[in-house]
């Protein structure tokens, strides 16, 4: 007697196991972040910056709308008369005067700093001498040291030596590296220079004098300008030391040219005070806005890139 098989039913295969994708998944909500992100970015640029626009605006408002109980950023009596008034000076000292004298305190500091803090570096970074590190030490510790408490003393020194309404006070220290952190800056990026290019100069016969001119000075550009742009523009907006040693209006600079618009006895010109800030803004912003991609690389300090 013969047994027929009967046939086993297959089941069916079963349905695959959805697979995880994070990427998909995340995909909204990393736009979400983006969103969020900018738009908390783009709140703080608008407190940052709201200051500036209201100096800009308010320069071509009337005085009787910068203070007042109007709160408008803009104005209906748009007019020029503010920049016509600073343009033509104040104590019958031009305006291009003030402009000049900023200038020359600017560039004589930068042209200081750039000298003095260099060649400080040089010897700090390249040159073994006994006390290196005590007084490399020294000029560190000088930047915890506040400028108020050696005002009275300097400006002793200064009266007794006939020096003050001079400028003498006010660039000195540029030429004599007074500024600890720019020799600072300069020391920490000749320390990432390779060494060999020194053995190999003095190996031709160079000096220092040589080696600083002819392999430092060129490596240590994006340095250079990083001080530049910051001796010019700390010097620009300098106000307590032009305020300690000048006393003739016709050596101020801009800074405080601006105080002169504000007279505690009769109507203070705000609108020209205001206006003249706008003018004293550009040359910072203007020399800010052509070197500003040196400054990145001149205060992370870099060397050589391969």
């Amino acid at each position: 007697m013969t047994t027929m098989a009967t046939p086993t039913q297959s089941t069916p295969p079963a349905a695959p196991a959805p697979v995880y994708n994070p990427k998909s998944e995340s995909g909204t909500a990393k736009r979400v972040k983006s969103i969020i992100f900018h738009v908390v970015a783009l709140a703080l640029v608008a407190v940052v910056l709201y200051p500036a626009v209201w100096m800009i605006a308010s320069s071509f408002k009337p005085n009787s709308e910068i203070g007042g109980s109007s709160t408008a950023l803009w104005s209906n009596n748009f007019s020029f008369d503010n920049f016509a008034t600073a343009l033509d000076g104040i104590g019958g000292v031009s305006t291009l005067t003030f402009f000049t004298n900023s200038l020359i305190l600017a560039v004589g500091a930068v042209v200081g700093t750039i000298l003095s803090a260099s060649v400080s570096a040089y010897a700090f970074a390249r040159i073994n001498f006994p006390g290196r590190g005590i007084f490399f030490g020294m000029m560190i510790a000088t930047l915890l040291l506040p400028f108020h408490v050696v005002i009275i003393p300097q400006y002793i020194v200064f009266q007794q030596l006939g020096l003050v309404d001079t400028y003498v006070p006010l660039l000195i220290g540029k030429f004599l590296a007074a500024d600890a952190f720019f020799v600072f800056l300069m020391v920490q990026f000749m320390r990432n220079l390779p060494a060999e290019l020194d053995e190999a100069a003095r190996i031709d016969g160079a000096g220092h004098v040589r080696i600083f001119r002819s392999i430092m000075l060129p490596l240590m550009k994006p340095a250079l300008i990083s001080t530049s742009i910051f001796s010019f523009i700390w010097s620009w907006n300098d106000f307590l030391g032009p305020l300690l040693y000048l006393n003739t209006p016709e050596k101020y600079p801009l800074p405080l040219a601006l105080r002169l618009f504000v007279d505690q006895t009769q109507s203070s010109d705000y609108g020209a005070m205001i206006a003249m800030s706008v003018l004293a803004l550009l040359p910072v912003l203007v020399f800010f806005l052509v070197f500003q991609r040196y400054i990145v690389e001149g205060v992370s300090t870099q060397g050589l890139k391969g």
